[in-house]
């Protein structure tokens, strides 16, 4: 039944590869798993995705994607930013899950489909470099590493919790202290300042 509908079927196998891999990582992800949990046949995964790490890379590949398009970065409001960013990782945690073993798997190594990822960064160092140009977002620090310290600081807690508790407490009020902490610290770094360049 599931060939008669080819595009339900790479749905289903899509979203039980989203589970396994942020579950397992590459290397414990297995393709029976993600074939029975989509009730689907294990040669089919293979037919529309290629082997494991490939279909690894699809699955991140189209996870960024909704990433970028549902929180664009706005150097004309950053707090908003990292509301929008800390909002959509809690209702999504499976993507940084996804990183993080893609970041303990290959290291510093070239990924598959790294290509695609730079020109989906690239995007978001011309929105900073944009803000820059403007006088809205500091350029005391190069467009690249000011993103990368905004995405780090903003995701950390979602990529370590147990730090998260242990440092900051695990009650409501801890992680809305914690987020305006975020928000302010960000504030802070992409202000433009004395030390800006004329």
């Amino acid at each position: 039944m599931a060939a008669r509908d080819p595009e339900a079927t790479k749905a289903r196998i899509f979203e039980a590869a989203v589970a396994e891999f942020a579950a397992y990582g590459v290397a414990g992800a297995r393709i029976d798993r993600i074939a029975a949990e989509a009730k689907a046949n294990k040669q089919l995964i293979y037919a529309y995705y290629g082997n494991k790490t490939e279909l690894f890379a699809t699955v991140l590949e189209h996870k960024m994607l909704d990433l970028a398009i549902s929180v664009p970065f706005d150097p004309d409001g950053i707090e908003g930013w990292v509301d929008r960013l800390m909002d959509y990782h809690a209702a999504h945690p499976e993507l940084l899950r996804l990183l993080f073993w893609e970041g303990l798997e290959y290291g510093a190594a070239e990924l598959p489909h790294e290509a695609e990822r730079q020109e989906h960064y690239a995007r978001k160092v011309a929105a900073v470099r944009d803000g820059q140009r403007r006088g809205v977002v500091t350029d005391a620090i190069p467009a690249p590493d000011l993103l990368f310290l905004l995405i780090a600081m903003t995701n950390w807690a979602m990529v370590v919790p147990q730090m998260k508790r242990i440092l900051v407490g695990g009650e409501t009020p801890d992680a809305a202290r914690l987020r305006d902490s975020i928000k302010e610290a960000a504030r802070r770094i992409v202000a433009v300042g004395a030390n800006d360049r004329a």
